[in-house]
């Protein structure tokens, strides 16, 4: 239903209603921050990324047609954005702004203090362990994990066929686990 939701928004906003348009950004803007910050590891250029997303997607709103799910369209633009972004870091040989913190909490069952430093430290290692992975890996990781995208939809955002988001996934949540085991996995 919220997918009928959001070509419906984009259909007002194509006809100029700029209310439909900002209730879109409001919609996603959390999460295309939180993919984009996963990729680039901070949150200054994440918000940078994120602000030329839907600055993009205001640039082509003529050109959108529900032809896929809202979603994957805009995360396929984040993706893109966010790769060339990379891109021209390395070129530039610039790193990282920020220190990877400011991740939303993991919640916790118990609520105790106890469970709440466990599921933060668990939480630091998890971070840093997918900081290590590759674009690639980390980006599959999150559409999956984190945004619950189904393999179909990551397919069409990687502009790939299904069985290699299933080999990729699994081959980036193996190297996940190892460098999880590396960081003395007994926590786990």
């Amino acid at each position: 239903m919220r997918d009928l939701d959001d070509w419906a928004l984009v259909a007002r906003a194509q006809s100029g209603d700029i209310d439909a348009f900002a209730l879109l950004v409001d919609r996603y803007q959390g999460p295309i921050i939180h993919f984009c910050y996963r990729m680039a590891g901070s949150r200054q250029d994440a918000e940078d990324v994120a602000q030329e997303v839907f600055l993009r997607l205001h640039r082509y709103l003529a050109r959108l047609n529900p032809q896929a799910k809202f979603s994957t369209v805009l995360f396929g633009i984040a993706r893109n954005l966010t790769l060339n972004y990379l891109r021209d870091m390395k070129r530039r040989g610039r790193g990282r702004t920020q220190s990877l913190d400011g991740q939303p909490e993991l919640e916790s069952a118990s609520g105790g203090p106890a469970h709440d430093a466990r599921m933060k430290e668990i939480e630091s290692h998890v971070e840093a362990a997918m900081a290590r992975l590759s674009p690639e890996h980390r980006m599959i990781v999150h559409l999956r994990e984190i945004e619950g995208m189904d393999y179909d939809g990551i397919a069409e955002v990687l502009r790939c066929r299904k069985g290699t988001v299933k080999s990729r996934l699994a081959r980036a949540r193996e190297q996940l686990r190892i460098l999880l085991i590396e960081q003395g996995g007994e926590w786990l």
